[in-house]
């Protein structure tokens, strides 16, 4: 099996992340894919976006001892991962059956199950160990503002996804990004949001320059 060129499995301050395609149906203000080509010199602009389960397995194969040195492995690169929701499953049973000490993340805008037409997060619920879900904002103007949805409805269907999430019993947290230049954020009122969805709730400092 021929190893892909692309970075498909990238390190971030030595922790492992998978990069599985660059497609979105957001466009977030603050997403570091706006600013630079390169997470800590990796470039993560794919030239061919149709990469297959295998394609990464044979990255990670290649970084074993590295990863080997971590306790959680992340899906979050310069697009969507869950628009590939056979192929992160895929992935995720191999990590499980072969990396059993290894935690598995999704970081995701949400919107899978609206794209998929079907509740994606029961068929994740057997492989990974946690789910961060994009909740941006504390409601649907603030939230389309920041996000720049290509789907409708995208606010409540992403709330929708976070509490399937924790119906499925992944460990569940739902994030937004403060401190982005001219698109404030009622943080209390977003950890309100997050917590009557059943989740977790995280607060990231926008990074101006990225990784």
């Amino acid at each position: 099996m021929t190893e892909s060129n692309e970075n498909l499995l990238y390190f971030l301050d030595d922790k492992p992340y998978i990069n599985m395609t660059n497609a979105c149906t957001n466009a977030c203000v603050f997403c570091v894919r706006n600013q630079k080509e390169d997470v800590q010199g990796a470039k993560l602009w794919l030239d061919e976006d149709n990469t297959s389960a295998d394609d990464v397995i044979v990255q990670i194969e290649s970084n074993k001892e590295k990863i080997l040195k971590n306790k959680e492995i992340v899906f979050c690169g310069y697009g969507e991962p869950l628009i590939r929701v056979n192929e992160v499953i895929e992935i995720a049973k191999y990590l499980k059956e072969n990396y059993p000490n290894l935690k598995i993340r999704i970081n995701t805008n949400g919107h899978a199950n609206a794209i998929h037409k079907r509740n994606v997060a029961q068929e994740l619920a057997p492989y990974i160990d946690s789910i961060s879900v994009s909740l941006n904002g504390e409601n649907e103007e603030v939230y389309n503002k920041i996000s720049n949805p290509k789907i409708e409805n995208a606010y409540e269907e992403t709330k929708r996804f976070i509490r399937a999430c924790v119906e499925a019993k992944i460990n569940t947290t739902a994030s937004i990004v403060e401190n982005v230049p001219n698109f404030p954020v009622d943080v209390e009122r977003c950890c309100v949001i997050a917590k009557s969805l059943g989740a977790k709730f995280r607060s990231r400092d926008f990074i101006p320059n990225g990784y």
